[in-house]
């Protein structure tokens, strides 16, 4: 009977510890959420959402030119990354075994690990100075090989799970090799794919040292692809490290719209993977 109530005890003590450590690995999380919003939500409002910054000394301004170019570097890169990064993982699922595949998947996770300053000064190098300034399509490329990795991994993984029954019957039909992945191996994964797209743009929309090197940023609207441009996590950083305490509330503001774009994308990734899961 004592044996029993000790096991009993220790399983209990077990799980507190569980739960205890549970709760201290999602506790930054709040409390980053909190603070930004304590901060930032104070300069939300019309204005800072549809005005361009002001100059030094004036009061007010918004950030329309950063919120307009960061959907413009994203845009860019999932144009570049998305289709490059499917067929990958289209190749790797299909010819996995071959040697071809084996170097591939070892660049990828090679890739996946570089630090993000190091692939802005690549780009630097290999864009920005053959193009002779710095412009949103270097960022756009920046950020696209940083989307890559996560792209061709979870499409890998996803069509890792369905089964081969599914194209040797559609096969078995007459269907052909290229209509099989298109129409049916693709849509049967197209969840989970989404699913990792999602998390690949919410992985590049806060990062800044790469588009310290390419975009560079600007004071100004605009939408040339070749003209340097500006972005949430750059105007964050700028206005940041000034000395300004009118910039620093704009700081704030920027960093609580990013946090809330991060977090949507992340709900909306795991609502499409739990919905829109199909079952085998």
């Amino acid at each position: 009977m004592n044996l029993l109530k000790i096991r009993t005890f220790k399983d209990k003590l077990f799980l507190s510890f569980v739960l205890l450590f549970a709760l201290s690995s999602i506790l930054p999380l709040f409390f980053i959420i909190f603070y930004l919003t304590k901060q930032g939500i104070s300069a939300i409002n019309w204005h800072f959402l549809v005005n361009l910054p002001k100059p030094v000394g004036e009061t007010g301004g918004g950030i329309s030119n950063a919120i307009v170019g960061t959907f413009l570097l994203v845009i860019l890169a999932s144009a570049f990354a998305i289709p490059i990064g499917i067929g990958a993982g289209v190749y790797l699922f299909e010819f996995r075994r071959s040697k071809l595949a084996n170097v591939v998947r070892l660049s990828v996770d090679i890739l996946q690990g570089i630090p993000s300053i190091v692939i802005g000064i690549i780009a630097y190098l290999w864009v920005v100075k053959r193009m002779g300034s710095f412009s949103a399509l270097s960022g756009g490329i920046a950020l696209g090989v940083m989307m890559l990795p996560i792209v061709i991994k979870s499409t890998e993984e996803t069509l890792k799970l369905i089964p081969y029954s599914l194209k040797e019957a559609s096969l078995a039909l007459g269907v052909t090799y290229q209509r099989t992945i298109l129409k049916v191996i693709l849509p049967a994964g197209l969840s989970g794919i989404l699913t990792g797209v999602l998390i690949s743009i919410a992985r590049i929309a806060g990062e800044t040292a790469p588009l310290l090197f390419t975009a560079f940023g600007n004071p100004f609207m605009n939408i040339n692809l070749f003209k340097p441009i500006n972005s949430l996590p750059l105007l964050i950083y700028n206005y940041a490290t000034s000395p300004y305490p009118e910039w620093h509330k704009l700081a704030w503001g920027a960093s609580f719209i990013l946090i809330i774009f991060v977090l949507l994308l992340n709900f909306i990734a795991k609502g499409i993977a739990k919905r829109w899961k199909v079952q085998f």
